[in-house]
This record gives structure tokens, C-alpha cells and sequence, in this order.
């Protein structure tokens, strides 16, 4: 496990940087040394199981929380936080205003502000402008506040599980619009996703939490490249070329998912072995990376 994950990029393709990142509450550490860096212009899912410190971390990131130690620069500069957007599990809207109200608000509390960008999306969703936030439904409310962090044209956007309850239809709109305001703006956006599933065809780079600590940071292709599953009958000796992530073994069968050396592309690493492989997936590599993680700390 990695206490410090670092990924090469140009000072101009860096949206944030974070720097030996920590944050406790009284005796219980929620974040530990969390170092990285996250591209312009991408949409990088933060990862990790429950209680891993995300909604923290994204939370310290929009301002919301001050950090027990390290810091965070915006563009290379400490603070920035008027350009960031977030959008919470809890929906930040007053229950007693309109929509309307909610935009007039938008409209006075930031900088800037794009009236027909926050109303054509809200047209999209088909909410009416006249309706009591508290009448809404949980899916609704989502898109309200989407809608209302998009108004206000923000470089950096934050979501932290926006779409837990937005139906499947409502969710393809809302990650539609989220990604052309990426394609159009050169927008950055953080989200932790409800589920992976969420993930697909939306976030091109991941960080990876547990326990408080950063396991793995970088483009999701490159990761997924560098891991493969590998199954042979039951035996305990992996394949010889690279780290094993993660083992599992039934009474006949084993399964190794294995991080190989850049280059690697052996099919059959032993030809004494019957081996199957084929590429990981997102969910493979996160689940299996979690899982040792747990296993090592048991």
C-alpha cells in the first residue's frame, strides 16, 4: 500500500495539487498524508470503500472543512476556492424556495453567473422554474443543484454521490451535460460515485482511498493496462512476472489479479501452467485492491 501516490503531469495541465493532506477528529485520523495531483480539464472519480475519508477530502477541497495538516493549491496557489463547485450527497437547497429562488440566489453568491446555462439545463429536466424545492422528489433535487453549480461557471466542480438517486434516465442526462461542460469549458470535476458502475464512460482518472490513505492515483487507462487477471487450476504459486494485487482461491481454481512491469505481454507466463487470462476491469482492480488492503490490516 502506497502512502504517497505522485503522477507526472506539466504545471499547466494541473488543476489542483495536494500536499501531505490530513485530517483528525479528536483521536480518530479520517485522512492521512494524502499526496497527489489532478488534471485539468478531466473528470477523476475519488474511489474507496465506506469510511474511507471521501466525502472528507472533497469536503476540505471545496473549502467546507480545514485541513489538520498539509494544504491545497488551486493553479499553484493556495485557497482559489471561489472557483469551485459542490454538490453534496444532502442536495444543498433551502426546502421553502422555488427554483426560481434557488437560481436568484445562485445569481448573488458567485462571481459568475450564467443564467441560461443554470435555466436550459433545468429545461432539459423538465422542472418547472415555479416548483417548491421541498416538492420535489431526491432525483430532482439532484438535478436542481447540478444545475445551480453549473450556472455559476465554476473550473473546478465537486460531486460527492450527486446521482444516488436519480433514476437511470435523469442520470444519462445529467453525465450528457456534465461531460459536454467538461468538452466546452475545459472544466475539471472530483466525484465519488454511488456505485462504479456510475464510472463508465465518465471519469478518465481515478484516486483510490482506504482507510484515510491514498492506495493508487493516474489515468484509468493506464491503470487497467498495467493490471491483468490470470486463472489456473488451484495452486498457490501466481504467475513469476509482476505483484500480485490480490489471490482468490476455490477448491479448483485460482485467480490472481496481477500489476506486470510496464511491457509485460506475456499470454502464458509458464508454459507448464494452464493459464486464462484477460484484461481487468474497473470494478476488478478497485474491489481487489480494497480487499487486500483489508486483508493486510485484519
Amino acid at each position: 500500500m502506497a502512502d504517497e501516490v505522485t503522477v507526472g503531469l506539466d504545471d499547466g495541465d494541473i488543476a489542483l495539487e495536494v500536499r501531505g493532506l490530513g485530517k483528525r477528529y479528536r483521536r480518530r485520523q479520517v485522512l492521512r498524508d494524502c499526496t497527489f495531483t489532478v488534471p485539468a480539464g478531466r473528470v477523476t472519480a475519488v474511489a474507496g470503500s465506506n469510511g474511507a475519508g471521501k466525502t472528507t477530502l472533497l469536503s476540505i477541497l471545496a473549502g467546507l472543512l480545514t485541513p489538520s495538516e498539509g494544504e491545497v493549491l488551486f493553479g499553484g496557489v493556495p485557497g482559489g476556492h471561489e472557483r469551485i463547485g459542490f454538490v453534496s450527497q444532502n442536495k444543498p437547497l433551502y426546502r421553502h424556495f422555488s427554483v426560481a429562488d434557488m437560481l436568484h440566489l445562485g445569481r448573488h453568491l458567485n462571481l459568475g453567473w450564467d443564467q441560461d446555462r443554470a435555466v436550459g439545463l433545468l429545461e432539459r429536466f423538465d422542472i418547472a422554474l415555479d416548483r417548491r424545492c421541498g416538492k420535489l422528489s431526491g432525483g430532482q433535487q439532484a438535478q436542481v443543484a447540478f444545475a445551480v453549480a453549473l450556472g455559476a461557471r465554476p473550473s473546478v466542480l465537486l460531486l460527492d454521490e450527486p446521482l444516488a438517486n436519480v433514476d437511470p434516465v435523469a442520470r444519462r442526462v445529467v453525465t450528457e451535460e456534465l461531460l459536454t461542460e467538461v468538452a466546452e469549458t475545459g472544466m475539471t470535476v472530483l466525484m465519488s460515485p454511488h456505485v462504479l458502475t456510475e464510472l463508465g464512460g465518465v471519469a478518465d482518472y481515478l484516486l483510490l482511498l482506504s482507510g484515510g490513505r491514498l492506495l493508487l492515483g493516474g489515468d484509468i487507462d493506464d491503470i487497467l493496462a498495467a493490471h491483468v487477471r490470470y486463472t489456473s487450476p488451484r495452486s498457490d504459486t501466481p504467475p513469476p512476472h509482476g505483484e500480485v494485487v490480490h489471490a482468490r482461491h476455490s477448491e479448483g481454481q485460482s485467480n490472481f489479479l496481477m500489476r506486470r512491469p510496464p511491457g509485460t505481454v506475456e499470454a502464458n507466463p509458464t508454459p507448464d501452467r494452464q493459464w486464462i487470462t484477460r484484461p481487468a476491469t474497473l470494478e476488478d482492480l478497485v474491489v481487489a485492491h480494497l480487499t487486500a488492503t483489508k486483508e493486510r490490516a485484519a
